[in-house]
């Protein structure tokens, strides 16, 4: 008797999950507000672009061959911020983002880049 009603207490716990499940289905992944999603894409979208920076660097050291110096070009941080980040980037941003990631990371010593013409 006792086994009985643990039994049909689970059962009933389970079935009221399950309807908590599909009245609040979704709900969890969807922005709450539009204004809420354009405030996190402006405040993601520095630091997104520089990382496309620095992946474009590390993308650039990896084709570069021993002994010959690495180029990083602007073109280059473009298409990762687009292909990775669905960014669309003008040059003289993507440019400001690469000068900036060359000086931090110490690139004068062995890369080459277009990013200050």
């Amino acid at each position: 008797m006792h086994r009985d009603l643990a039994g049909l207490l689970f059962v009933a716990l389970g079935l009221v999950l399950v309807a908590a499940g599909f009245v609040w289905r979704g709900r969890v992944l969807r922005p709450l507000s539009a204004e809420r999603a354009l405030a996190a894409d402006h405040r993601d979208r520095p630091r997104n672009l520089l990382r496309s920076a620095d992946m474009a660097i590390a993308e650039a050291r990896r084709r570069a061959a021993r002994g010959e110096p690495v180029i990083v070009t602007v073109e280059d941080v473009i298409r990762v911020a687009s292909g990775h980040y669905g960014l669309m980037v003008e040059r003289d941003e993507a440019a400001a983002a690469l000068r900036h990631r060359y000086e931090d990371a110490g690139c004068r010593v062995d890369c080459v880049t277009d990013a200050f013409d």
